[in-house]
């Protein structure tokens, strides 16, 4: 069997911030049930065994997301390391991730993490004027809270990613941005474009234009080489995965690989979903109670899902730079915005300083 990868949502779509932006609020909004509330722990267990029997002895990555994962507790993080541990039979290696605002990681939950190996997305725009669209409910921004939270992540030697939802504004300050994530020793930085609304075509700093999207990444690309060649290398995941590319290495973002993955969803209810973008009921493969992974994903729903994203546009097919690009990256994010112009414009003015990375072929 093929390693799973299982993204799970204890929390549903409940959240302690009013970020501005929030793209599960949106696809919560287009199900007949808006949240699901916290995850039971039989239903855990469930998934659980349901997962490991999957994986038949292959790895498994269990990533929590939400709404807010942290808001099921602690004590629901450690029922399920202790469960997965108990159930694991045929010893398959078992990876952890969380994406989080970390606005309630206290010395507790950092220890927690550190134990047992989490890799935690921690969600922050950039420096105190980029983070403004990530509001507490009172409106008060979540920027140094959250600070606080990579500190502290830091003191206990937890590994981490920043995760920054690339806005129109961050793409305009994206220099002033970047150096802002150098000068607090973040090495590992992720850019996920701001999603507008199902059916919406809404004009705001929150959503870039293609041109804005074009000068980000030829900017924020030539810091990324500069640094390499300067020996202080920072990953930024989407252009580590466009090297790989250009290296003919294989790649791990869903939105490069030129079309869908098979991957699970798990909201709190046990539902299954083969997206987080699409935890929609048209898209609903069933419910881990009812079923188990095989027949979920050998569905029509899920067989459709992947199918969708295999056509190839015309416009690609003639494309000199869609080895790379790889018809624009993920769906979602081009039925928010169609940004081919920026990929073409990118690729013209930075695909020669690819040549940099040559080197890392053999290594």
């Amino acid at each position: 069997m093929p390693p799973l990868s299982l993204m799970i949502k204890p929390a549903s779509s409940l959240c302690n911030l009013s970020c501005e932006y929030c793209f599960y609020r949106d696809v919560s909004e287009h199900r007949e049930h808006l949240g699901f509330g916290i995850m039971e722990k039989d239903t855990a267990r469930v998934l659980i065994k349901k997962a490991l029997e999957y994986a038949d002895g292959e790895s498994i990555a269990f990533a929590f997301q939400g709404g807010e994962p942290t808001l099921a507790g602690l004590d629901f993080f450690e029922f399920f390391v202790t469960t997965v541990n108990a159930l694991n039979q045929k010893k398959s290696p078992v990876f952890y991730g969380m994406q989080t605002n970390g606005t309630v990681i206290d010395e507790q939950w950092a220890e927690f993490f550190r134990k047992n190996n989490f890799l935690v997305g921690l969600s922050l725009d950039g420096d105190h004027e980029a983070n403004k669209f990530r509001k507490k409910p009172g409106g008060e921004n979540s920027f140094y809270t959250v600070l606080d939270t990579a500190r502290l992540l830091k003191k206990h030697k937890v590994e981490f990613n920043i995760l920054t939802v690339l806005t129109g504004y961050c793409a305009e300050n994206i220099e002033r941005i970047y150096r802002f994530f150098r000068f607090q020793g973040f090495g590992y930085l992720q850019f996920i474009p701001c999603l507008r609304p199902f059916g919406s075509k809404e004009k705001n700093e929150m959503y870039m234009t293609a041109e804005q999207y074009a000068d980000f990444l030829i900017k924020l690309f030539n810091l990324y080489v500069k640094d390499y060649v300067r020996h202080q290398y920072v990953s930024i995941r989407q252009f580590d995965n466009w090297v790989r590319l250009y290296l003919g290495q294989p790649t791990e973002q869903c939105g490069i690989k030129g079309h869908c993955s098979h991957q699970f969803v798990s909201e709190a209810n046990g539902n299954i979903y083969p997206c987080d973008f699409y935890c929609t009921d048209e898209y609903l493969l069933g419910n881990i109670l009812e079923t188990d992974f095989t027949l979920m994903q050998h569905s029509e729903t899920a067989i459709g899902f992947i199918k969708e994203s295999l056509v190839i546009p015309e416009r690609c097919k003639k494309c000199n730079f869609y080895p790379l690009c790889r018809g624009g990256g993920c769906k979602r994010t081009q039925l928010s915005e169609d940004y081919c112009k920026a990929y073409k414009k990118f690729f013209a003015s930075c695909l020669p300083l690819f040549r940099v990375f040559i080197n890392e072929k053999s290594q």
